[in-house]
């Protein structure tokens, strides 16, 4: 057999197998015909209840304590919190790889378990592939249990494409960090994506949130194979002394295309939009309808600006079929930012400067469609002044791409965004 016929074969089964996972997971299937006329603006008493019922939210109270942006200060503020810790700590990622951050946290952890405190960790099997083994045997010997995400098994191989995508860190169950970073050196700057620290955040909650966060938690957990008592808990939740503040949680919870809670919630959230519309998302894949509601809002007269990657991007490819899908939008002035010192990787939509939804999910299908994600929404005016400030330090460190330009981008990153794109949905 000829290569050129074994290669045949293996394109073969590769189209054979993705037509598989989108037919799985229903992307085949004649979508029902509906389309929301109108949401009830931010400011209005029936927006909670709306978007609760559109996307399976959570509500709950809470208040923002702190805020990080970069490396150095959101590991060294995970650290912090972790040696705060007086009962117990969960932790929950997606990305780890060996390096300096992975073995500082480990080392955190270590010296709280010898402590006394109790430790749960679930990282996601994919996410965390190079992590040799002596890591997770350091962890488990000094007394912390360690799960593992969806593992590949070959009796239900397409579950693999299912991964938890959150990151998660619970602290005495009344206080919670979420962002976007994983826990690897990759944040602090890599020569291909710039040799400077890549600009995320880190988040902090304390409240009735952290109680609601830890029940996500323990369903990732127990889906795992990991064990707990429910009855005899290490701490239990104590009613939080901070002032109070309208929270919601969005949990992507095995999304298909058919049924998801995110994409449910950023169709909602730019429909509801008057003025402003500003999303964080470095994969910026968006869906068609998700560029038809962004697209309807700039014509509604919403100021809409997207801050994405540049060509620092960790994953070319990736940068190269996003911006296949900037000329609709382009079109529409839409203000498309691409983020210039190194890779821009946080995640964000914030609308009306009235409400901000911050987590682990990309504009892109994967997040929607396939992974286990996680956002937590607040109108707190402290946090959406930090964002804000975010949003605008990201501005002025990005190109600004415009129509004309765009065309001209060179026929072989044309090419290659056009294959990227056949991947679309694995994106």
């Amino acid at each position: 057999m000829t290569w050129l016929s074994l290669l045949t074969i293996a394109v073969g089964l590769l189209i054979w197998t993705g037509l598989v996972v989108l037919y799985s997971r229903g992307a085949l299937r004649r979508r029902p015909s509906f389309r929301l006329m109108q949401v009830p603006s931010v400011d209005s008493e029936r927006f909670v209840p709306t978007v609760i019922s559109l996307t399976d939210s959570l509500p709950c109270q809470g208040q923002m304590t702190g805020f990080w942006v970069k490396s150095d200060e959101i590991f060294a503020a995970r650290l912090a919190a972790v040696a705060s810790a007086q009962h117990s700590i969960q932790f929950e990622t997606y990305k780890m790889t060996p390096g300096r951050r992975a073995d500082d946290f480990a080392e955190a952890l270590v010296r709280q378990a010898k402590a006394g405190i109790a430790i749960q960790v679930t990282v996601d099997d994919y996410g965390t592939e190079k992590m040799p083994d002596s890591y997770w045997q350091r962890l488990r010997e000094a007394g912390i249990d360690v799960q593992s995400f969806s593992p590949l098994s070959w009796l239900a191989a397409f579950d693999y494409l299912r991964r938890s995508h959150r990151k998660l860190l619970i602290i005495d169950q009344q206080r919670i960090l979420i962002g976007g970073a994983g826990v690897s050196d990759l944040w602090d700057g890599t020569p291909d994506t710039g040799n400077q620290s890549w600009f995320d955040y880190e988040v902090q909650f304390e409240g009735e949130v952290a109680g609601i966060l830890y029940g996500l938690f323990v369903q990732h957990w127990l889906d795992s194979g990991g064990q707990i008592d429910m009855v005899n808990q290490p701490v239990k939740p104590l009613h939080s002394s901070v002032e109070r503040t309208d929270i919601l949680i969005t949990s992507g919870e095995d999304p298909s295309y058919r049924s998801s809670s995110l994409r449910a919630l950023v169709e909602t959230w730019c429909l509801a939009a008057r003025s402003h519309i500003w999303i964080a998302s470095p994969y910026w894949l968006p869906h068609a309808d998700i560029r038809r509601v962004l697209v309807q809002a700039r014509q509604r007269g919403v100021d809409v600006r997207i801050l994405t990657m540049g060509s620092n991007a960790d994953k070319q490819l990736v940068y190269y079929a996003a911006r296949m899908l900037y000329g609709d939008l382009l079109k529409a002035d839409i203000k498309i930012c691409e983020y210039q010192p190194s890779m821009m990787h946080a995640k964000a939509i914030l609308i009306d400067q009235a409400w901000v939804s911050l987590g682990s999910a990309n504009i892109d299908p994967r997040s929607l469609f396939q992974n286990d994600e996680l956002n937590v929404a607040s109108p707190d005016p402290d946090l959406l002044a930090k964002v804000q400030q975010f949003f605008g330090q990201g501005f002025n460190q990005s190109k600004q791409i415009d129509y004309h330009s765009w065309r001209r981008r060179s026929q072989r990153e044309k090419w290659l965004g056009r294959l990227a794109l056949l991947a679309y949905w694995q994106l």
